[in-house]
């Protein structure tokens, strides 16, 4: 595999990017009961749809497409890129590498615990569907104008490379915090 990718990401300083960082908007006040029965009921009604996995902590998982059986998956602090769109459950995306036509290179250490997660189980190739549960997503907090509080996140993400950091570690049981 070609890593030029990671070690000019890691030169210009794009190891912190922050996926959804368009997301960002000045906050208003939050209601922090506001979504939580509405996203209990779709996670209760999801789990039971076709080829859905349940993770113990809650998240769930569709694999569209699957890489190949030997491929990478990454620790917790190598850099990934991917590509992805994100949506809430009324399918309003918020955010999407597949429409800006560039992959988002991070670590998975760095975003939302439902991706820190899914991403250490994912392959190279891999491309799930990613539904995440309010709290391993943005909570009670939510993220802006653009994700309410409590909001149950729906990602496709598509797995491309994944470049190793000297030294690390799976970090199992690291993604809830």
């Amino acid at each position: 595999m070609n890593f030029g990718w990671g070690k000019t990401a890691l030169a210009a300083g794009l190891v912190s990017v922050l996926l959804l960082a368009g997301c960002g908007r000045e906050a208003a006040p939050v209601d922090t009961e506001a979504g939580k029965a509405e996203a209990a009921a779709f996670m209760a009604k999801n789990a039971k749809e076709e080829g859905v996995q349940t993770l113990p902590s809650g998240l769930q998982y569709k694999v569209v497409q699957s890489g190949p059986a030997d491929g990478e998956s990454p620790d917790r602090n190598d850099l990934v890129k991917v590509d992805y769109e994100g949506k809430l459950i009324d399918n309003t995306v918020f955010d999407s590498s597949f429409a800006r036509g560039a992959p988002a290179i991070f670590t998975p250490e760095t975003v939302v615990p439902g991706w820190t997660e899914a991403l250490q189980k994912m392959r190279v190739g891999d491309e799930w569907l990613l539904y995440v549960p309010p709290e391993l997503g943005y909570g009670a907090r939510g993220q802006g104008r653009a994700i309410p509080a409590n909001s149950v996140l729906i990602f496709r993400i598509k797995l491309l490379d994944v470049a190793r950091v000297p030294g690390g570690g799976s970090g199992a049981g690291t993604a809830m915090g």
